[in-house]
């Protein structure tokens, strides 16, 4: 499973990028809805209400969601829930999935187990939702039994014990805010504000978690595939995909950086969202040679010592990996032939690496535009000489 230790060099951090401080326009519409749980539990079995690839990885332990049943179960309030309106009747979660899906387990009296969740949403992503022989099957759920306080008389209950409380928690109402954004036509951008700052607590949104809903396509899946790709677990040294999807980031920055290093500018994270956005327009064609182009370069450095990627010999470093990867594959892509990959001996690599304008460009303000330039362009060269 996904170590809980940091793997990767998150160097953007501190990588000294301003903050965009332009300021957009928008015209959105939103309107507060209660609905009671049972509505909003059949709007999921339905599909009414879509859950979003991103949140597919439960993350909440068994005394978090216990907390929350009992909360409205005595009738305490909790926080509202935000949907976006893509079309009629059609709704995609964008802030309260954890909330949402906590209910919808303790309906079917079903909790996830831990160990499971990445492959739960693998199952979630080929079928649309859980059939009921895998919520039935104990290596992938136990009982959902109530985890509160011994001196809780609702401790250890599960929906079908709560007896004479059943009705009044099915008919429980939650505050709804459906929002949509009808200007400007860019992609949801404004989604993605409110996604950023709503997201304040303990287990907030990460920028890839939230491209990854707003932006669900058929390119994002093919990343998502990517990432189970063996040569690449074992190059950034994780063998369960990151449940916050910071390796499916590190694929997305890497393909965006080699389509689109032209028309680069800081920050990096707009650079992405932006991206992503044209990526989710590929047809299938397109995706295919980018994954294609993933798997090529997998295969072709699997026998590298794969030190070149690391920071102190211990942590993946991106900003490495993404250039070396574009000098890799700009040929292949400009002739759209896989076979174009380029592979170079260790020696080189490790060159490249030693490089100091290479390591001043992959380690001090690794989102500056010159930056970005200067360390694949320092990486196309060592691969052409």
């Amino acid at each position: 499973m996904t170590n809980d230790i940091l793997w990767y060099e998150d160097e953007l951090e501190n990588s000294g990028e301003k903050a965009d401080i332009s300021i957009k326009e928008y015209e959105i519409t939103s309107s507060p809805n209660d609905f009671n749980i049972l509505t909003l539990y059949n709007f999921l079995e339905s599909g009414v209400v879509k859950i979003p690839d991103f949140q597919r990885n439960y993350v909440w332990d068994a005394k978090r969601a216990s907390k929350l049943i009992e909360s409205l179960i005595i009738g305490l309030p909790i926080p509202q829930i935000f949907l976006y309106e893509e079309a009629r009747n059609k709704f995609l979660i964008i802030d309260g999935q954890q909330r949402l899906m906590t209910i919808y387990y303790f309906i079917k009296q079903r909790f996830p187990r831990k160990e499971k969740r990445v492959e739960l949403g693998r199952i979630f992503d080929e079928h649309g939702y859980i059939p009921e022989k895998v919520l039935n099957d104990g290596q992938y759920f136990r009982p959902f039994k109530l985890q509160l306080d011994d001196s809780t008389p609702l401790n250890s209950l599960t929906y079908s014990d709560l007896g004479e409380l059943k009705s009044s928690f099915d008919l429980c109402t939650i505050r709804n805010i459906i929002i949509k954004q009808t200007q400007p036509d860019d992609n949801h951008t404004s989604i993605f504000e409110i996604f950023n700052r709503l997201n304040t607590g303990s287990l907030n949104l990460r920028p890839q978690e939230i491209r990854s809903s707003l932006y669900h396509s058929e390119f994002d899946k093919m990343l998502k595939r990517v990432n189970l790709n063996e040569n690449w677990r074992n190059l950034i040294g994780q063998t369960e995909p990151d449940l916050r999807l910071k390796d499916v980031e590190m694929l997305l920055r890497s393909a965006s950086i080699l389509f689109y290093s032209q028309d680069y500018k800081p920050p990096m994270a707009s650079f992405l969202n932006a991206s992503a956005g044209k990526f989710a327009k590929f047809e299938q064609e397109e995706n295919q040679f980018i994954e294609e182009l993933f798997i090529t370069f997998f295969d072709k450095i699997k026998e590298l010592n794969r030190d070149i990627f690391l920071v102190s010999q211990s942590k993946f470093t991106i900003s490495v990996f993404e250039s070396i990867f574009y000098a890799s594959c700009n040929d292949a892509l400009i002739h759209r032939d896989t076979s174009l990959v380029k592979v170079c001996s260790q020696e080189t690599y490790t060159g490249l690496k030693s490089n100091s304008d290479f390591q001043k460009a992959t380690s001090e303000a690794t989102g500056n535009k010159e930056n970005v330039l200067a360390r694949i362009k320092i990486a196309e060269s060592a691969f052409n000489e």
